[in-house]
């Protein structure tokens, strides 16, 4: 069974950075995305940053410039970085995986950004 465990949200000033990590546990046969959605209350989930199944990286066009996706293979881990961040990030973050028919989602990190 995959699951995806986030850390590294909380609380920062506009301006800032934090770093979301996403450790991933379990097999996966094959190709697969991987990535970052948001969804900030009363909003629709977006996607943040993904890796795609061809290894190319996409980006939500708010976030272009200032968020970063990397992984580390070894570790099964995924990270965001998020530099310059506004009060308009403030969200919580999932991270996902695709693999073929199959969809996993972590628990969600809250990032809050204050004015």
């Amino acid at each position: 069974q995959v699951q995806l465990v986030e850390s590294g949200g909380g609380l920062v000033q506009a301006g800032g950075s934090l770093r979301l990590s996403c450790a991933q546990s379990g097999n996966i046969a094959g190709i697969y995305a991987m990535g970052w959605y948001r969804q900030a209350p009363g909003k629709r989930r977006e996607l943040v940053a993904a890796f795609t199944s061809g290894g190319s990286t996409n980006y939500g066009d708010s976030v272009k410039g200032r968020f970063t996706i990397s992984r580390d293979n070894a570790r099964n881990t995924v990270y965001l970085q998020m530099n310059s961040l506004k009060p308009d990030d403030t969200a919580v973050y999932y991270c996902y995986l695709v693999a073929g028919t199959y969809e996993y989602w972590g628990q969600g990190t809250q990032v809050t950004v204050s004015s």
